[in-house]
């Protein structure tokens, strides 16, 4: 019965708040939409539970014996299910720790503690295999010196210090983390001088300044370390195997050439980093670089105070798997749709990543359920659940990589489902060409922030919570940068893409070893409500890409997309005082999304009178499905980001979690290169003109 009233509520919210399925004739739509009903009748919370239980249990960080164990579990899981399953062998350069002592040497001598308390109410705490925070490629290096304190070391923070005077060389810089990655604190730090780096976690970031630490709440504790990579390269994937498969005879770079970090580097919490920052007698920190510890936060120290810091990590080549289950289609089994997460973890990995990984596992599930029934999508649809990404995003890039041609030719769009299930507020980062189909999904999805009384749409919670302001009564996308899965298949081999994922869990365990299915029930929930959501916004989504006779790939939105990150553009040039006059690129974008409206207004409108053969419907889905390519540059872009392909997105070089939108354009703007803006606006009027080309051939099409 609860099931029969859900579908109900679906079909009246689909119904009231959003467009038809236009991406089907008239005669089609009734079956396209008992499969989505029959589809998402099939998630529940106690299945996506189970998910949780079954790999959440055991620390399995990448290269170790339980990561070899979890990736077993997982491929068994999805042979049961019926999907062909690959396991993708790879070797990749990987480091792990040996040992570590943070101490203050003078005017007292005491350790600091480099690992979490074990807590009375989080048995996993106690977990034999957990061991000390780390940062994966440290150097290895016993120094003893004075300190500095950078704020959150980012390349702002360290001009600043240089416009202060403050001498870094020879010196262990201390920062928080946030701001930027925790790789780029290290460059930076070694850049300036810095003989090591030390990384904490500041309440003021997470921690009692954001609301009850844990166990009482969801937030750092004192003892909390956020362990992470911080390889930082022109490249994701294995640092010994740019541009090709780290297979286990690959050809590789020697690790002597490969710029990782040299000093070393160690994270702590803040009850450790307190016992340093206390002690620091130098001029107070400039305006902003103020924790929320109970002192004065200053930058430097006297010759009194000197901290040893010893980092020992050995560096091999390691086995791991990418586990993939693959369901073929049956019309088009050679386009492919891929939906994936990583299932490594530097502890339990309770949120990060399975909160997104048991969404892939319970989407598996659902649609193989009805592919044993006979109800099989027209395209296939790739399960992936990748190896390594904790360590650079290795497992997806080296997949990608390998298969790089073929995604070029078929591949419709890839759904990053990275730590997805972490709140019931909605949101997604997309490519352009994406954002139409999954905020259409979203209207066909109950939110768990409605109620019986006043059942409510994810739609329409999504537009409650983080509307767009350029376009009133529709959800604000975010984009895609770096820092997951979705790098190698956008930026690299410019497959659309997107991330999908629920927030608004009041704290975070991220990279500590209190990411635990118990800090997990705690903070999120034990209704598993957030995952069954993103599951059923996920499987409409993959349904639509996999089934719909057009593609559902939305050729205008390259056009406000585009003059919007003209705009950002605009004022990052004014900001470096750089020319940047985007006038005429806002011109021909404004020009193609005239056109491309026009096309796709016929293309539908042919579409619903039932008046397009199979023959046009084909060419016109090539035509969509290469769009993405245009933005593809196999050059790469410039300066020591050649691994970098799509015109459109990049990760920001200097800070690795943020987009670079138009990167192109970006780089020249930092680097201020006059030489460099012209041959950008060549190609980005190239990019527009091949588009314009496209959509043309489809309206030609039709006529």
């Amino acid at each position: 019965m609860l099931q029969t009233v859900l579908a109900l509520t679906i079909t009246v919210l689909a119904a009231e708040h959003g467009p038809e399925l236009r991406h089907w004739p008239p005669n089609q739509r009734a079956a396209q939409r008992g499969f989505e009903e029959s589809l998402n009748a099939l998630p529940t919370p106690d299945s996506l539970r189970s998910h949780h239980q079954l790999i959440g249990t055991i620390p399995h960080r990448a290269g170790t014996p339980n990561d070899l164990r979890v990736s077993e579990l997982l491929a068994q899981n999805f042979e049961s299910l019926g999907l062909e399953v690959e396991k993708q062998e790879l070797w990749v350069y990987l480091s792990e720790p040996v040992d570590a002592v943070v101490e203050i040497v003078t005017p007292i001598q005491r350790s600091l503690i480099l690992k979490e308390r074990v807590l009375e109410e989080d048995p996993y705490s106690a977990h034999p295999d957990l061991g000390i925070g780390w940062n994966a490629f440290s150097g290895s290096g016993d120094i003893t010196a004075p300190v500095v304190y950078a704020n959150y070391a980012t390349k702002e923070d360290f001009a600043k210090l240089g416009e202060l005077g403050v001498d870094i060389t020879g010196k262990i810089v201390i920062a928080r983390y946030g701001g930027n990655y925790r790789g780029y604190k290290a460059k930076f730090a070694e850049a300036a001088g810095a003989v090591g780096l030390i990384i904490y976690t500041d309440p003021a970031d997470s921690g009692y300044f954001q609301g009850l630490m844990y166990p009482d709440g969801g937030y750092a504790n004192p003892s909390s370390i956020q362990r992470g990579s911080i390889k930082t390269l022109g490249y994701d994937g294995d640092a010994l195997t740019p541009f090709t498969p780290a297979t286990r005879d690959a050809d590789r770079l020697d690790p002597a050439d490969v710029a990782l970090p040299k000093i070393p580097v160690q994270p702590v919490g803040w009850e450790a980093a307190q016992e340093i920052l206390v002690r620091l007698r130098g001029q107070p920190v400039p305006r902003g670089w103020q924790g929320a510890l109970p002192f004065t936060y200053r930058m430097t120290s006297d010759e009194t105070l000197t901290v040893r810091l010893m980092v020992k990590q050995k560096r091999a080549l390691k086995k791991v798997y990418n586990v993939v289950g693959t369901l073929r289609g049956s019309k088009h089994p050679e386009q492919k749709v891929i939906v994936g997460c990583h299932h490594d973890a530097w502890t339990f990995g309770a949120s990060d990543p399975l909160s997104g990984t048991i969404v892939v596992l319970e989407s598996a599930k659902s649609f193989a359920t009805l592919a044993r029934q006979g109800r099989r999508p027209a395209r296939s649809i790739l399960f992936g659940l990748w190896a390594a990404e904790e360590f650079g995003i290795i497992g997806s890039v080296e997949w990608v990589e390998a298969r790089r041609d073929d995604l070029l030719e078929n591949a419709v769009a890839y759904i990053n489902l990275d730590m997805a299930a972490m709140g019931p507020n909605f949101g997604s980062s997309a490519a352009p060409v994406l954002q139409s189909v999954i905020a259409d999904a979203t209207r066909a999805v109950v939110s768990p922030n409605g109620s019986s009384d006043r059942p409510l749409s994810v739609f329409d919670s999504w537009v409650d919570h983080n509307e767009d302001q350029m376009l009133p009564g529709h959800p604000r996308f975010g984009h895609l940068g770096g820092g997951s899965d979705h790098v190698g298949f956008y930026c690299h081999a410019a497959v659309p893409s997107a991330s999908l994922g629920g927030g608004g869990a009041k704290g975070t365990a991220y990279h500590s070893n209190y990411d635990s299915i118990a800090w997990y029930r705690k903070v999120v929930g034990e209704d598993y409500a957030p995952a069954k959501m993103v599951t059923q916004v996920t499987n409409i989504v993959l349904a639509r890409l996999a089934n719909a006779p057009l593609l559902p790939l939305d050729p205008v939105r390259y056009g406000p997309g585009f003059r919007r990150h003209l705009d950002a553009l605009t004022d990052r040039a004014k900001e470096l005082k750089v020319a940047g006059d985007f006038a005429g690129d806002a011109d021909f974008a404004r020009e193609y999304e005239t056109i491309a409206t026009g096309v796709y207004e016929r293309v539908l409108k042919r579409l619903a009178e039932g008046d397009i053969t199979d023959e046009s419907l084909a060419f016109i889905n090539d035509r969509l499905l290469k769009l993405e390519r245009h933005w593809y540059y196999e050059p790469g872009l410039p300066g020591d980001l050649k691994w970098f392909r799509n015109l459109y997105a990049a990760s920001d070089p200097e800070s690795g979690y943020a987009p670079w939108m138009l990167p192109a354009y970006r780089w020249a703007i930092e680097r201020r290169d006059p030489n460099a803006m012209k041959r950008a606006r060549s190609l980005y009027a190239e990019t527009f003109r091949k588009l314009t080309q496209s959509v043309n051939e489809i309206d030609a099409r039709l006529k």
